[in-house]
């Protein structure tokens, strides 16, 4: 038994009775009951407002504010924004939605979280949004897998220098122009730089059209039949002047 005294009636406890005790103070369970309707608190829940005690009913209609989204009671923290209240949940982004957490920024007026405010004046000045960042970009812009981002975000997948806007994207990877010219083009075997037009296949190798000539006199093809010997190629005139005449070819056409 406590030998303190009920906080309401100001009486005593008796043997072996059941006190209720909150935050030190001691009641009788008789008299710890809401101060507007004076019943007893359903599972002991109940809401304070300047010392005095109230269940969850009689707080809400006194003193909590209406949530301006759900148009429910507010109990805990509260958001406010013009005027209006609202529960974390229902403060949101007006036009994506999602919770703000309290991090918004004003877009014609309305709560807005950053990266959907970024998007709406990206579009309205006619400038992409960059993917990983959020910022707008003011510069000309890299793509990767459909979507824009700023260049410095990337460096090359083979020779890790920082990309510029004109990366290639292969294999859902992203390259300089150099490193994707030589894994996605034909590379020259006479100039070792990649193929872009037409081709010239022989020797089990590819060449500019121009660049495929004689190992001797490097006068190019052009079509011409063409004699192989240790692997070079060479016209007929010069073949005859350092082989001997070319009894059998191993490579003769090309394409």
């Amino acid at each position: 038994m406590t030998s303190s005294l009920c906080a309401i009636c100001r009486e005593g406890f008796s043997r072996n009775e059941c006190v209720v005790n909150a935050n030190g103070v001691h009641w009788h369970q008789r008299c710890f009951v809401c101060v507007q309707c004076l019943q007893p608190f359903p599972d002991g829940l109940f809401f304070e407002h300047e010392g005095r005690k109230y269940c969850q009913e009689d707080y809400e209609l006194l003193f909590a504010p209406i949530c301006s989204g759900c148009g429910q009671y507010i109990i805990g923290r509260i958001f406010t924004h013009k005027n209006a209240k609202w529960h974390p949940k229902c403060f949101t982004c007006y036009r994506c939605g999602n919770e703000l957490n309290g991090e918004f920024v004003k877009y014609q007026g309305n709560p807005t979280c950053k990266p959907c405010a970024a998007a709406a004046r990206a579009v309205a000045d006619s400038k992409y949004l960059c993917a990983r960042c959020n910022h707008i970009i003011d510069t000309d812009h890299l793509t990767f897998k459909g979507e824009p981002y700023h260049p410095h975000h990337f460096d090359c997948f083979d020779c890790h220098q920082p990309l510029t806007h004109r990366a290639k994207e292969l294999h859902s990877h992203l390259f300089c122009v150099t490193c994707y010219d030589l894994k996605e083009l034909s590379v020259c075997a006479a100039c070792k730089k990649p193929i872009e037009g037409r081709a010239v296949s022989a020797l089990d190798k590819k060449w500019h059209p121009e660049h495929f000539a004689c190992a001797h006199c490097e006068r190019a093809f052009a079509g011409e039949r063409f004699y192989e010997n240790k692997g070079m190629a060479y016209c007929e005139i010069h073949y005859k002047k350092l082989f001997g005449d070319p009894c059998f070819l191993l490579l003769s056409e090309y394409h």
